[in-house]
């Protein structure tokens, strides 16, 4: 994990947050707070906020005396809260957009069936036995609210797309219950009403019948009913109350939902998607008549097109009107009427000005006529060459890479072909403000065409046009006007004949794309080879640049490349490349299959790559055995495979491109392994004063070798200190980097961390680097084998602190990724974090009490809570304004900080829950101290709940010393706990 996420992860530990500016229960108790709340700026909580707490709270089922759990009371509380939840939709106009978005299928679903409840929809009869034309507005707009939404319509729709789910974090597997319960309520919901969906469906289309306006609950018809049930429903109901909803505005919305399913329903039967056209184009051209300023009409704008798109794709439909509107839709009609004139290349010579028409959509174009014509429709030949300049020029203005197609078209054309190419790019460039870049672009593509030509005609051609006079640098026309005249002068007779533009055969082109998608999926080096073998004989260009994503590590590059044989040399590089793939992602057998071939392959041409495959092999079989280690395999490596790295380390081969992380890993492999012996005894001294790695693997090896006798193992450990302390130092021949680190030290990062596969080397590790800024004495940070450090440093101000923390950071995330329980480690964890993220470090320092405690059902060992980690945790409080929870810690300390606590008892804008914590005091001082603040405030209640805690026998001063000490230590368990509650 690196430094940045492990900064965002512990900015998430945020202190307890501050209550809300708005309870719901304040609207509870003054009703007339709401509407001044809701008309508010920004309300806190927003109006979908506000329905969720007040539904949750009416719908908290009761307990009876017999302490049996009863079903939400109906009383006057739960039906003022439900009002009050109908009251915040409708300030958003019933937007069921925004209610779906904002609200659980459960919460909406009782949210519209009060709707229907508070509008006298007739209970107990079917939505679709309803005549809507005679029920009052209100009421109908009400039906027709549930049945569009219902999620037999829209929450269906929706519901019909697979969505990803979330992974619940370990602070929430406590939660898995309540999820699980509303995952199976949700799913209940759904299945009973999808069984409606026919009719919800009909209850729509009845709608689109009615002519009639509609009128829909506001807060004012809502006060109506709260204020008379019994005779509001006339008024509510009339048509001089309630947002009026005019029949246009109804029935766009209505199409549009039953557009969305009709074309969901269309999968499993197509012919639904004619019904579904027609819906859309009723809403599209309803659309078109409405207000934009309508509140109730939401129709997606953008959506509507894409379905109506679908929809006319889908059913083979076409619309005129569209065809005049935009190129895509005349180049559509074009191709279904089969007509190839001019039009088509004429729109697509436009388009390279506005750029409207996708890329992909002009080459699928291309491509559909090249394939009528290679079946024999020479009629198209004129429009294809033409589609093909056209796409050239625009691939050229976009800055792609430029088509097969247009290269062979470059090899024989004629001079037509040469004239629509300067006055496509002509035209291209006639737009107004065309940026410096568009021109360059041009400038080069018309460089790249005047090279390629090989008839000195054509290319005298092109250098005359104006283009080519202003867009190209005085040095670019001198050379290439000097590169045509010595064409000029001489003649290959040597030449042999060029493929025409359409000489590859119809499926050539298919086959070639299938092979190569075929060559990037497969993984058997045979397979490989044979498609290799087949892409060869159809085209020579280089295929180990079919996949960008191929790479080959720069230092072996040069020698691959540089294989004559063209077959060979794109073997060896894919076979290299995939290996390398299959290693990162952990996939040892087939990368052990993919180098095995290409050892066996380079073993006959090239020593030199011989050894490069021998190392690789090495390196690959060092981080499979690794891997298995991260995941609890402790087995030793054989002994050929500590041989084969000894071997590498000591060897010697000139000009031999070798990977730096190679010697790395090794080394790092010596030391988890624990091959001490080998490094500090066995490895030849010529080999430590020339390979900086294994100097620095000796010194780490002889540390811990020797670190059980800190005495003993403090020379080598000074040394180790010294060449530490060089790499994290700035010198002028390392320059910083734009973020500030330096680059030397960032290079090491990969290293370090892969060598922090042991745990016992990870706390070593921690403490140089810790030690490095621990003259800082404000950030000082503690660790274990401190002792064998030295205690200051000469030149603090050479190291670079910056870079030393990332480091660290790094470090510590990755040790507690193998070992989230030491203890050690989570006080480090916290000591970095003490800085300036409190609520992150007392989230480590409880989480370091945890591990050692049983979740604080034992005592935390004096050890791990010194008093410098527990004065650390009261200044942490102290900043994020927990002041009680200041007061209960002081109590902590060898000798009770009296001062600190009086003085935090003092503060009275305090963050946490004050008189609740006055449980866990147990100093009879700090009590009797909290008696007497609170009786000088006239803070009655709060002086009885001290007086109540001061009051407990077990108390008592009389008390033996072992009562005291079992009362305050029960007391510092259960604090202890509750403050766990409160970061974890």
């Amino acid at each position: 994990m690196s430094a940045e996420v492990a900064d965002r992860e512990a900015l998430s530990c945020s202190r307890p947050c501050t209550p809300p500016q708005a309870s719901w229960f304040e609207f509870l108790l003054d009703p007339s707070l709401l509407e001044q709340h809701l008309q508010g700026p920004h309300p806190d909580p927003s109006p979908v906020q506000l329905i969720v707490q007040l539904l949750e709270q009416a719908s908290k089922p009761s307990v009876n005396e017999q302490n049996q759990v009863q079903p939400p009371a109906d009383n006057r509380r739960n039906r003022t809260l439900k009002l009050m939840a109908l009251k915040a939709a409708a300030h958003l106009t019933w937007d069921l957009k925004v209610l779906e978005k904002g609200l659980t299928i459960p919460v909406l679903n009782m949210l519209l069936n009060e709707l229907l409840c508070v509008s006298r929809v007739p209970p107990g009869v079917k939505h679709v036995d309803l005549d809507l034309s005679t029920l009052p507005p209100t009421t109908a707009m009400a039906v027709l609210v549930y049945n569009r939404w219902s999620v037999a319509i829209r929450t269906i729709v929706l519901s019909s797309f697979p969505e990803k789910q979330t992974k619940p974090g370990p602070h929430q597997l406590n939660m898995m219950s309540l999820v699980q319960q509303e995952k199976e309520l949700t799913e209940n919901i759904l299945s009973v009403l999808k069984e409606q969906a026919t009719d919800s469906i009909t209850v729509l289309e009845g709608a689109l019948n009615i002519k009639k306006d509609f009128y829909i609950h506001t807060l004012r018809t809502l006060d109506l009913l709260a204020a008379d049930p019994s005779t509001a429903n006339g008024e509510t109901e009339s048509s001089t109350a309630g947002l009026r909803i005019s029949a246009d505005h109804l029935h766009c919305q209505v199409h549009y939902d039953l557009g969305g399913i009709y074309f969901q329903q269309g999968c499993s039967d197509p012919s639904v998607y004619e019904k579904a056209r027609e819906h859309f184009r009723m809403a599209r051209e309803l659309l078109t008549k409405l207000d934009s300023s309508a509140s109730f009409c939401c129709v997606d704008e953008q959506r509507l097109a894409g379905y109506w798109s679908a929809c006319k794709t889908l059913t083979g439909a076409s619309d005129p009107s569209d065809s005049q509107h935009t190129p895509y839709g005349q180049i559509s009609c074009f191709m279904r009427n089969h007509d190839y004139g001019v039009s088509k290349y004429s729109l697509t010579e436009l388009d390279n000005i506005t750029f409207i028409l996708p890329n992909s959509f002009r080459h699928s174009i291309q491509l559909e006529l090249l394939h009528k014509l290679q079946q024999g429709d020479g009629a198209l030949e004129e429009v294809c060459h033409k589609l093909c300049v056209c796409n050239a020029v625009r691939d050229a203005l976009e800055g792609g890479v430029l088509g097969v197609s247009f290269h062979q078209l470059l090899l024989k054309p004629s001079k037509n072909t040469i004239s629509f190419l300067l006055e496509v790019c002509a035209r291209s460039m006639d737009k107004e403000h065309r940026s410096e870049t568009c021109k360059r672009k041009m400038a080069l593509f018309i460089k790249s065409v005047c090279n390629r030509l090989e008839d000195v005609s054509l290319a005298f051609m092109v250098s005359s046009h104006k283009l080519f006079m202003e867009l190209l640098q005085d040095e670019e026309k001198k050379i290439l006007m000097e590169q045509m005249r010595k064409s000029s002068a001489t003649v290959n007779l040597s030449a042999k004949p060029l493929p025409s533009f359409y000489d590859i055969p119809a499926s050539a082109s298919v086959n070639i794309s299938q092979l190569e998608q075929q060559l990037i999926l497969s993984l058997d080096p045979l397979h490989i080879r044979q498609i290799l073998i087949e892409l060869q004989g159809m085209a020579e260009r280089p295929f180990w640049r079919v996949n960008s994503k191929w790479e080959v590590p720069v230092d072996y590059v040069n020698v691959i490349l540089a294989i004559k044989d063209n077959l060979t040399r794109d073997l060896v590089y894919i076979l290299m490349a995939k290996g390398l793939h299959c290693i990162s992602i952990k996939d040892f057998a087939h990368a052990r299959q993919l180098f095995t071939a290409c050892l066996e392959l380079v073993t006959e041409f090239s020593p030199k790559l011989r050894q490069v495959m021998l190392n690789e092999l090495l390196l690959m079989e060092v981080r499979g055995h690794e891997a298995g280690a991260a995941e609890g395999n402790m087995e030793r490596p054989p002994p050929d495979l500590v041989s084969r790295v000894r071997g590498y380390l000591e060897m010697r081969i000139h000009d031999l491109p070798l990977r730096q992380i190679v010697g790395e890993e090794c080394v790092v492999f010596m030391l988890n392994w624990r091959e001490n012996e080998y490094l500090t005894l066995q490895v030849p001294q010529s080999l430590v004063n020339s390979n900086p790695y294994i100097k620095l693997g000796q010194l780490i090896a002889s540390t811990c070798k020797e670190l059980p006798g800190p005495k003993e193992s403090r020379r080598t450990a000074k040394e180790l200190w010294e060449v530490v302390v060089q790499i994290c130092s700035v010198s002028s021949q390392h320059k910083r980097s734009s973020d500030g680190r330096v680059s030397l030290l960032k290079q090491r990062a990969s290293s370090l961390g892969t060598i922090m596969g042991k745990s016992y080397f990870c706390g070593l590790i921690d403490v140089f680097f810790i030690s490095i800024s621990q003259d800082d004495i404000v950030n000082e940070v503690t660790a274990e084998h401190i002792s064998i450090w030295p205690s200051s440093l000469a030149n603090l101000q050479s190291v670079d602190v910056e870079a030393v923390v990332v480091t660290l950071k790094e470090l510590v995330n990755y040790a507690l990724s193998l070992n989230p329980n030491n203890q050690s480690w989570l006080c480090t964890q916290a000591d970095i974090y003490f800085g300036n993220q409190y609520s992150a470090a007392m989230h480590y320092y409880l989480q370091a009490g945890t591990v050692c405690s049983d979740y604080f059902t034992k005592s935390v060992p004096p050890d791990v809570y010194t008093d410098q980690v527990l004065k650390r945790m009261i200044k942490c409080c102290s900043l994020l304004n927990c002041h009680t929870q200041v007061a209960v810690l002081c109590q902590f300390l060898r000798e009770v900080d009296y001062m600190t606590a009086f003085k935090a008892l003092q503060e009275q804008n305090s963050h946490d829950s004050m008189d609740s914590f006055y449980g866990y005091i147990w100093d009879v001082t700090i009590l009797e101290y909290l008696t007497y603040i609170h009786h000088k405030r006239g803070e009655g209640d709060k002086r009885q709940v001290a007086i109540k805690a001061i009051g407990q026998t077990e108390l008592n001063s009389s008390n033996p010393e072992e009562v005291l000490q079992l009362a305050a230590q029960k007391r510092k368990k259960k604090f202890l706990q509750a403050l766990a509650k409160l970061y974890f």
